[in-house]
Order: C-alpha cells, then sequence, then structure tokens
C-alpha cells in the first residue's frame, strides 16, 4: 500500500513546492545610482536615515512592504520608507528611498522617484 502512495505523495509534494517559489517571483534586476547623482533632497533624507531623525513626515520609517516584489525578497518589516521631499509638490510627493535591514550602520537603500514603479539601489 505504501509503495503505491509513496508516489503519488511525493508528486503532491513537489506541485506544492513548485506552487511556493511561483508566488515568489525573484525581484527585477536593480540598476545602481550613485550617491552623487541623487537630487539634493534624496542625500538630505538618507543622512537623515542615517542619523535616526527627526523626520518631517509622519508616515517616515514606517515598514514597507514590498508588495509588488520589486526589492529582493525579505521578511516583512525588514524594508522601511522614508519620504524624500519634492521642491513645489504640495504633498509628500512620489520619492523615496527605502531602507533595508539596519538604516544607520549596514543597510541597504533604495531610490525611487515614480512611487516604487522603479527602484534604484544606492551606491555609496
Amino acid at each position: 500500500m505504501l509503495s503505491r502512495l509513496l508516489p503519488v505523495l511525493l508528486l503532491a509534494f513537489a506541485a506544492l513546492i513548485s506552487a511556493a517559489h511561483a508566488r515568489e517571483a525573484p525581484a527585477r534586476h536593480i540598476r545602481e545610482v550613485a550617491m552623487s547623482q541623487l537630487p539634493r533632497e534624496a542625500r538630505e533624507t538618507l543622512a537623515l536615515i542615517r542619523a535616526g531623525g527627526p523626520f518631517p513626515y509622519a508616515k517616515d520609517g514606517t515598514v514597507f512592504f514590498n508588495r509588488e516584489r520589486f526589492l529582493p525578497a525579505q521578511p516583512r518589516g525588514y524594508y522601511r520608507e522614508y519620504t524624500v521631499s519634492t521642491p513645489g509638490a504640495r504633498d509628500r510627493g512620489a520619492r523615496r528611498i527605502v531602507a533595508g535591514g539596519d538604516p544607520r550602520w549596514s543597510g541597504e537603500y533604495y531610490y525611487t522617484r515614480d512611487h516604487y514603479r522603479s527602484f534604484r539601489r544606492i551606491r555609496e
């Protein structure tokens, strides 16, 4: 009996593994941007992140969920988002820095100028 069930169980297990991997689509290739090429406001925001604040917007430092999976997969809470002010904007604007890990010490940083539709990893 077990010898007949084993192949069926193995196929079912393989299907579950395959489905799980399909849901975890890999992050797209992310281009880099040198810190010197960022807008002044982005460099100022990065300095605030490293200093631990204070931040001008209440949403700064909140969890970024990476729902579109544009960034490398990480556990929930790994990424935090911060506003990069946009001169002339009447609201927070579209520019953000998303920090991963411990942003003050050895974190990774991503810049988006189009409200999460694309990212560039900040190279220092």
